[in-house]
């Protein structure tokens, strides 16, 4: 007799109703796997008082880029809490248990699982989580120097996104994790603003997918991770022969992702804190150098795109798919009534052309939300670097006025911060970490102890202790040998 597997773990109660008047301890503001994981792992400290609020019905994960194969770039480990705490009940393997499948997992011998299991598990930590609160549009966050708390008015939202009645909530601690938008270039975002228009960005490339296919010619462009995949994926689905796909990217080569073991310790606490401690000018002049760090292609997405390419050669002829890289895009246009016009540039050969098609996939990334509409009413005490760009210590808070910083209020930021602590940033690898940086600050204790060492790598010079005067350098006679 088989028998009957064990049932998920149910939802968790509800938090009580509570005084709107009582304070917070730590206030999320958006809820994406960064303040998921914090939420995940604020939830044991149970003399913490904590809420997050976002504006979506529930809890997704870049619901357009599910694409079936993709797999998430970082081991199954860095799920939201397991680099801080192993035992953690919100581990993706307890996930696996809930559901009665560990030994399954266990002979997949998998080590980066795909993404709409990654998804999946996310939503069933959110569906758990009773300090989440979906359908809370946050619309400003002030500072109130009677009662020296922060002051967050949101307003209720329904399922369509429309909106109800306001609210008001207190708070010692914020933490900001907003998250990333789509980024549009300008030469295509008329375009893509107009839904008459077959350009859309990747983000939303599942709900056209079907109107892609179904296109006669169709242009990606992009060399990362995402314009890998969408290609591919529309390549597997056309017909030999008749492929009729450009593939387009500013980079001069569809590059691998830089996946050395050494290579991958840029995403280490270790160089996080070492980034940061360097000059501003030195900071700017490494991100855009670092490309390939998490811009690149995984190399088995590249092997399975030109496995798929030679298939299609076997019976004589090539398939009617261009990859061109080096290219960027000065303008674009309509032409009659759906088709678009690219306007090509290749630097190298400094070359213009032309280039017709019935729909464009842009796979150009994502940029930080900015925080200024959200904080504009906090626009005094906060402190910005010789870029304009906000501050930010090693403990995620952004530096604010002495006058509010010596309060003990702070308000912390998730991947936002990428101009003061690098790469690693937007990386799914170093959430658990953050986050338990963010509440060891937060509750002034240690219930995440942090690892004193994550890197064989050692990211510069140590600074000895001066040696004399200032500028002066004493030097110890040499004996003569006898």
């Amino acid at each position: 007799m088989t028998p009957t597997p064990p049932p998920a773990a149910p939802l968790v109660t509800p938090a009580p109703r509570r005084d709107p008047g009582t304070p917070r301890d730590l206030i999320g503001v958006g809820i994406g796997p960064f303040n998921l994981s914090l939420a995940a792992l604020a939830h044991p400290l149970t003399t913490l008082d904590t809420a997050f609020y976002d504006p979506h019905p529930a809890f997704h994960w870049h619901p357009g880029l599910l694409i079936d194969g993709a797999t998430l770039q970082v081991p199954f480990l860095a799920d939201l809490v397991t680099l801080a705490d192993p035992a953690s009940p919100w581990t993706f393997l307890n996930y696996l248990r809930a559901h009665d499948r560990l030994y399954p997992f266990y002979f997949s011998e998998r080590f980066h699982i795909p993404r709409t299991e990654y998804d999946a598990y996310c939503r069933w930590v959110s569906d758990r989580l009773p300090t989440l609160h979906f359908g809370h549009h946050v619309d400003t966050i002030r500072w109130n120097p009677e009662r020296a708390l922060f002051e967050v008015e949101f307003t209720r939202t329904g399922p369509d996104g429309e909106p109800g009645p306001t609210g008001r909530a207190l708070a010692k601690n914020i933490a900001l994790g907003i998250g990333t938008a789509p980024h549009v270039p300008d030469p295509l975002r008329p375009l893509a603003a107009d839904p008459t228009v077959p350009v859309h960005h990747s983000a939303d490339y599942l709900t056209h997918r079907a109107r892609l296919l179904a296109a006669d010619h169709v242009t990606v462009i992009g060399s990362g991770q995402s314009g890998a995949e969408v290609f591919l994926d529309l390549l597997r689905h056309r017909p030999p022969g008749r492929e009729r796909l450009h593939w387009l990217a500013r980079t001069e080569a569809f590059a691998p992702m830089e996946y050395s073991k050494l290579g991958l310790e840029h995403f280490t606490p270790d160089y996080t804190h070492y980034f940061h401690d360097l000059a501003e000018p030195v900071r700017d002049t490494l991100v855009p150098r670092q490309w390939q760090l998490h811009k690149g292609i995984d190399t088995e997405t590249i092997s399975a795109i030109h496995e798929e390419l030679y298939r299609r050669t076997l019976h004589g002829g090539w398939p009617d798919a261009v990859l061109t890289p080096g290219v960027t895009v000065r303008t674009a246009g309509r032409v009659a009534t759906t088709r678009v016009e690219l306007h090509l540039e290749h630097a190298q050969q400094s070359t213009r052309s032309r280039l017709t098609t019935d729909a464009v996939v842009l796979a150009t990334g994502y940029r930080e939300r900015p925080l200024t509409p959200l904080l504009a009413e906090l626009t005094p005490h906060l402190r910005h670097d010789a870029s304009g760009r906000l501050r930010v210590d090693r403990h995620q808070r952004l530096v604010l006025a002495p006058s509010l910083g010596a309060t003990g209020r702070h308000l912390y930021v998730q991947n936002a911060e990428r101009h003061t602590h690098g790469v690693g940033t937007p990386d799914l690898g170093l959430a658990a970490w953050r986050s338990a940086t963010i509440l060891n600050s937060v509750t002034g204790k240690n219930p995440y102890p942090l690892p004193a060492r994550t890197a064989f790598t050692t990211f510069g010079l140590s600074r000895p202790a001066p040696v004399g005067p200032v500028g002066e350098l004493t030097l110890t006679p040499l004996k003569e040998a006898r």
